[in-house]
């Protein structure tokens, strides 16, 4: 045997060795986390029907549409209209009393929660959350609160992955894969969209990237999921009455353009619109626990006179796809695009446990049936029905909106029935994708794996080992003397959107003030009481010898985000502050350069 044939077989038995030992690992634990998932699915499926049933149908006597694939499309407007507030308070109430002092991670949305756990917490999950965020999303959503399943699902579903990895005492890094393997089967299960749910698990972590690792536990544990809920609840997908639709006319690209461009923009004024109100109920005077009752009251009041906002909006979402302006006027059509990211801000914004998905298909859906009618007056209507705009505005608008273009096509495909808008749902989706940019619904995601501190130290230890604190800190910092009042500190970094300040006496660090701090003093007592009684005093600080990854090393095991960087030890000296960002900025200025050494063709202008 020649010595090239030699290295080629031991390169492909080494290959093979590693893929039995990864199979013999996964396979087993993907099937568990799916039948895990699967059965966690049709309990929060089973809990949420309870709760519709009790707050809408019994107490307001409002039965709203449901697609045709879960349910009737006949719906029937509230008997009691003003009973829609008390069920909409009843539920925010509740579902804060459960979730603030028990669990307070589990308020929003949830995605969010589970892709911090990815890349900030090790893949850890406290095994009470799961359960609280089922509970309370159930009664949220229930009650009339306009959110979806995918955020509770997802929590819950990796809150119950990283409970297995705790039992079979896994490694950080496959703690990880589990929980995104969490995430795809739950949302593959209870969308009955398993492939789409695979892929989301693996991409909905990222703004530009993939976990790649995690694919195969992904696609494994989402299938179990999928066969366990469909068994249960039927094969049939969610949404109906859209198979006819064969894509011929290249011309028709132009209106999908259009759309996406449409989607792009209104899922920016979506998520400044979320996060605009949960700033506002974040800056509230009143305890977190009343906070969901009044976004909930809120919404009620809308809900007496547009009950279209309540709930999912699945229901009105089947509607439109098959065209049915008798039970969805087309003038209400363009008002549910505003009112309904109005609704999902003020139930989810003020701390209400339920998840931004579906409230995004019904926006995106209504933009792509409101485009549809716009080009039918102006008589250039490429369709003779809404649902092909109705499905690809789903798609496009939560492609931009979540960062995950690819498996909301795949996901939205699986969940109508139908693969044939591929082609216009991919122009429309990267268009809406490109013009959202930085904006997303998901605030934890990073932008790549690199940016991670899951994978921090695979891509970027040899250059942090090499960049010296004092090369990349901020050295303009801003500090507040320990005799001002707290009411001070909380003015400066509400001013400047910072999260910490440092305490400086005669040039000396001597502690630290966050907005943590300044929370835990009721707000009458702000303006008297110095910050030298609430501030932390043992703070961990960096140096400016330090080498990058020692100061990376001490925020990841602190969970802090910023160190102050002090002369030495002894004098305390304060010289600046060192931040993620700023190492995240060394990382991509090096990593940068390193590219363009590798390829350097790509500097130029051909």
């Amino acid at each position: 045997m020649s010595l090239r044939a030699g290295v080629r077989a031991a390169k492909e038995g080494f290959v093979t060795i590693v893929s039995r030992e990864y199979l013999r690992k996964w396979l087993p634990l993907s099937v568990i986390i799916g039948v895990v998932s699967g059965l966690t699915a049709i309990a929060f499926y089973e809990m949420l029907g309870l709760c519709t049933s009790a707050f809408l149908k019994e107490l307001a006597g409002y039965h709203p549409p449901e697609p045709l694939g879960e349910g009737e499309l006949i719906f029937r407007f509230p008997e009691n209209p003003a009973l829609i507030p008390v069920a909409t308070l009843i539920g925010g109430l509740l579902s804060g009393l459960l979730v603030y002092p028990f669990a307070p991670e589990a308020e929003g949305h949830g995605t969010d929660a589970a892709i911090d756990a990815f890349h900030n917490r090790h893949g850890e999950i406290r095994p009470r959350v799961p359960l609280i965020k089922m509970v309370a999303s159930a009664i949220t959503i229930g009650s009339g609160g306009s959110a979806g399943r995918e955020g509770p699902i997802a929590l819950t579903s990796a809150g119950v992955a990283s409970l297995v990895g705790r039992l079979f005492r896994l490694t950080a890094r496959d703690r990880r894969i589990a929980l995104a393997a969490g995430i795809g089967s739950g949302i593959g299960a209870i969308f009955k969209a398993p492939f789409g749910g695979a892929i989301l698990g693996s991409e909905i972590l990222y703004l530009h990237d993939f976990e790649v690792e995690a694919l195969v536990p992904c696609f494994i544990s989402s299938v179990i999921a999928y066969s366990i809920f469909a068994s249960r609840y039927g094969w049939s997908p969610i949404f109906e009455g859209a198979g006819g639709y064969v894509f011929h006319d290249p011309t028709s690209l132009l209106f999908y353009a259009f759309l996406g461009a449409l989607c792009g923009l209104i899922g920016i004024l979506y998520v400044k619109a979320f996060y605009g109100t949960k700033s506002v109920f974040d800056r509230l005077k009143i305890p977190n626990v009343f906070k969901p009752a009044i976004g909930g009251l809120l919404l009620g009041i809308i809900g007496m006179f547009v009950p279209h906002v309540l709930g999912t909006g699945y229901g009105w979402l089947q509607k439109a796809i098959l065209g049915d302006f008798l039970g969805l006027p087309e003038a209400l059509i363009f008002a549910l695009i505003f009112l309904k990211i109005l609704a999902t801000a003020l139930t989810v914004g003020s701390g209400g446990s339920g998840g931004v998905f579906a409230p995004a298909l019904t926006i995106g859906g209504m933009t792509g049936a409101a485009t549809w009618l716009i080009f039918r007056w102006l008589g250039m209507a490429a369709e003779p029905s809404p649902a092909p705009y109705v499905i690809v505005g789903m798609m496009a608008f939560f492609g931009g909106v979540g960062k995950v273009p690819i498996a909301v096509i795949l996901m939205v495909s699986e969940m109508t029935g139908t693969y044939n808008l591929i082609v216009p749902s991919m122009i429309s989706t990267a268009i809406a994708y490109v013009i959202t940019g930085r904006y997303t619904i998901y605030v934890s995601q990073v932008p790549t794996r690199a940016d991670s501190p899951a994978h921090m130290g695979e891509y970027s230890a040899p250059i942090l080992l090499r960049v010296r604190v004092r090369d990349a800190m901020t050295r303009r910092v801003i500090a507040v003397p320990p005799d001002a009042p707290v009411i001070k500190a909380a003015e400066i970094m509400a001013r400047h959107e910072i999260r910490g300040l440092p305490i400086v006496e005669d040039s000396r660090l001597i502690g630290m003030i966050t907005f943590s701090d300044v929370l835990r003093i009721p707000p009458e007592e702000r303006r008297e009481k110095p910050i030298r009684e609430v501030m932390t005093r043992n703070v961990v600080v960096a140096h400016p010898d330090e080498s990058l990854f020692e100061a990376f090393e001490k925020m990841v095991h602190y969970q802090v985000g910023r160190l102050p960087v002090v002369e030495d030890a002894k004098s305390r000296r304060l010289l600046g502050i060192i931040t993620r960002g700023d190492i995240g900025r060394v990382l991509e200025l090096r990593m940068g350069e390193i590219l363009r050494e590798s390829h350097p063709e790509s500097s130029h202008t051909h």
